[in-house]
């Protein structure tokens, strides 16, 4: 889905412009009380570039206090997805490059995330089709999180070598029993039944319900419409598998986990060992203590860690070992270092949590007493 028309765009180097053109990466628009955000790189599923999460601070700082608008609304342009995440290319290149744009890059995002939980006003996001990563950050924070018969959400950062993040870990950390930890480490792309039980998600709409859906934005309250147009979504199926997964998942160790998994004797336990086992055994442990570290942490201390630990994998061998493979060659086949999860030593991942000094991130420049967050 598409707005209409923009009243704001912004170009790839984050700057404001007055009209919309074919390439702007993210459109601002007013209709009526609804502040519409629809962003715009279709080809990449709605990619989050830097430009794009400075130019979301910027214009939700200031409808937070514009009186003009009652709803924001974020969708995506295009029909694949509302956003398959951070622009993970950029990245590889400014690693290969030594440089410092994904810590900027990620500091403004998260700067977004915890600007979104703590909105004062609806933040209405539309997560249809894809929803990974970095779209997660942009959506699962906010007060009124629609998903359909087409969503696809998760948090894949293991099979890149890297660890969830964007507040990945707050929300996992809070699901139900052990079905967080299984998202997080098998990065499984997950149905909208599977997000609403997580407590990614609040409310779903079939697909073709959502353009009526955003027409009674225009003039009612969120909570009027979506209840209009919200219907019961389908059995979650990691609703059904709390009893294995709560039992093995349960240890803090990744190698009991796995171990756990093999030894339970179903057919899904044990495709969920294999796949943790083909992730990088540095991201699956990283992971692992991350949802352990953060439970009962508030997001912006979620957030925090967050940063620590991705600055961490900026340079360890794995992440930019994991794009190579996924995104950059496409050849499938990474090759971690250390290989296996009993070659990660606890003292290698306890690094990646230790404090950075004056680059700790900086949450201060966003007004964080909008609101305390009380959905997720």
């Amino acid at each position: 889905m598409t707005a209409n028309m923009a009243n704001n765009a912004v170009n790839g180097a984050g700057s404001p412009s007055g009209a919309a053109g074919s390439n702007a990466e993210v459109l601002f628009e007013r209709r009526g009380r609804l502040g519409v955000v629809t962003l715009n790189r279709p080809k990449a599923v709605n990619a989050l570039t830097a430009g794009m999460v400075g130019a979301l601070l910027e214009q939700l700082t200031l409808w937070a206090d514009d009186d003009g608008v009652a709803t924001v609304l974020v969708q995506g342009a295009g029909s694949r997805g509302l956003c398959a995440g951070g622009d993970i290319v950029a990245i590889y290149e400014d690693m290969l490059a030594g440089g410092d744009r994904t810590a900027h890059f990620w500091e403004t995002e998260y700067q977004v995330n915890s600007l979104i939980a703590r909105y004062p006003k609806p933040y209405v996001a539309l997560m249809d089709g894809l929803v990974l990563g970095g779209g997660v950050g942009i959506s699962a924070h906010g007060s009124v999180r629609v998903v359909t018969e087409r969503t696809r959400t998760g948090m894949p950062e293991t099979t890149i070598g890297f660890a969830p993040d964007v507040g990945g870990t707050f929300l996992l950390s809070r699901a139900p029993g052990e079905t967080g930890t299984h998202a997080a480490l098998t990065g499984a792309h997950l149905t909208a039944a599977d997000a609403l039980f997580l407590g990614l998600a609040s409310h779903f709409v079939p697909s073709e319900k959502l353009p009526a859906l955003v027409a009674a934005l225009d003039d009612e309250t969120a909570d009027a419409a979506v209840e209009r147009y919200r219907e019961e979504a389908p059995p979650s199926v990691l609703a059904g598998q709390r009893d294995w997964i709560d039992s093995c998942y349960a240890s803090d160790d990744a190698e009991e986990i796995v171990r756990r998994l093999r030894a339970h004797g179903g057919v899904e336990a044990a495709a969920a060992a294999d796949t943790i086992e083909a992730k990088s055994p540095t991201s699956v442990k990283v992971t692992l203590a991350s949802l352990r570290r953060v439970k009962g942490r508030t997001l912006d201390e979620a957030l925090v860690q967050e940063y620590r630990v991705g600055l961490r994998f900026l340079s360890a061998p794995d992440f930019r070992e994991g794009i190579r493979a996924q995104v950059v060659d496409k050849d499938r086949n990474p090759r971690w270092k250390p290989p296996t999860l009993a070659e990660v030593e606890p003292g290698l991942v306890d690094r990646f949590f230790e404090p950075l000094g004056n680059r700790e991130l900086d949450l201060n420049g966003v007004d964080l007493q909008l609101k305390e967050p009380d959905h997720a």
